[in-house]
């Protein structure tokens, strides 16, 4: 797990709160991917890892756990949070809801600049959809549906819906990862942010709404998939 960025990052920047450092790097971690749902958290590996003391990731553990993106078990540890697929179903309904009002706020208020910048990240993801680098392309996801929120400049929509989002990352991966599915997400961004910037709050808000189901969708044929062919192994 030890890399050279993540040592000379918290090197380069010890001004800056070492908990809030460690934090965000293990939350980088998780989002990426490097840390799963069920993985166990070491401390003392972590903090010789980051170059920190066991205190500063104590603090961070906190922080996640207040995020969503990990839990404590008694007397067993620190683990990467699992979510079942009925709480992701949960998640997913809270999301469309939110979503719809996203859309339909921005249709109103978004500024030229605004739109341009969302146009350039959806860019950037059809790069990436040419490529098929799923890694590539869900962090660009994420960043531009964080854009979209943080376009509405209500601070509390957007800590609501970074926890969310941070919940459902690892369902969103797998369910990113089948086949077929970049083309049809990024063309669901395009259409929003074409909604978005035409003035029209209704389609801005079906069209987001219709796009939060849709990745619940996914997700539930992503389960579907990983299950068939857990079953085929434990056939063989």
């Amino acid at each position: 797990m030890t890399t050279n960025r993540t040592m000379n990052t918290i090197a380069l920047v010890q001004k800056n709160s070492l908990p809030s450092l460690v934090q965000k790097e293990l939350e980088r971690m998780i989002l990426a991917g490097d840390l799963v749902a069920g993985d166990k958290l070491n401390e003392v590996s972590l903090a010789e890892m980051l170059g920190v003391s066991r205190g500063p990731v104590r603090e961070a553990f906190r922080a996640l756990e207040e995020a969503g993106l990990v839990q404590q078990e008694k007397n067993c540890g620190v683990f990467v949070r699992q979510i079942s697929v009925e709480e992701a179903d949960e998640i997913y309904e809270v999301r469309a809801a939110l979503d719809e009002l996203i859309g339909r706020k921005l249709a109103a208020i978004i500024k030229p600049a605004q739109v341009q910048e969302l146009r350039t990240l959806l860019e950037r993801m059809d790069g990436m959809v040419s490529l098929g680098d799923v890694d590539g392309y869900l962090k660009l996801n994420l960043a531009f549906h964080d854009a979209l929120v943080q376009f509405t400049a209500n601070k509390k929509l957007l800590h609501t819906y970074r926890r969310l989002v941070n919940e459902l990352n690892l369902f969103r991966r797998s369910a990113l990862a089948q086949k077929g599915s970049l083309p049809t997400s990024t063309t669901e961004h395009h259409q929003i942010v074409d909604a978005i910037a035409a003035g029209d709050a209704q389609a801005a808000g079906d069209i987001m709404r219709e796009h939060a189901v849709a990745g619940r969708n996914r997700m539930h044929k992503a389960q579907e998939k990983m299950a068939a062919a857990a079953e085929q192994i434990t056939l063989k």
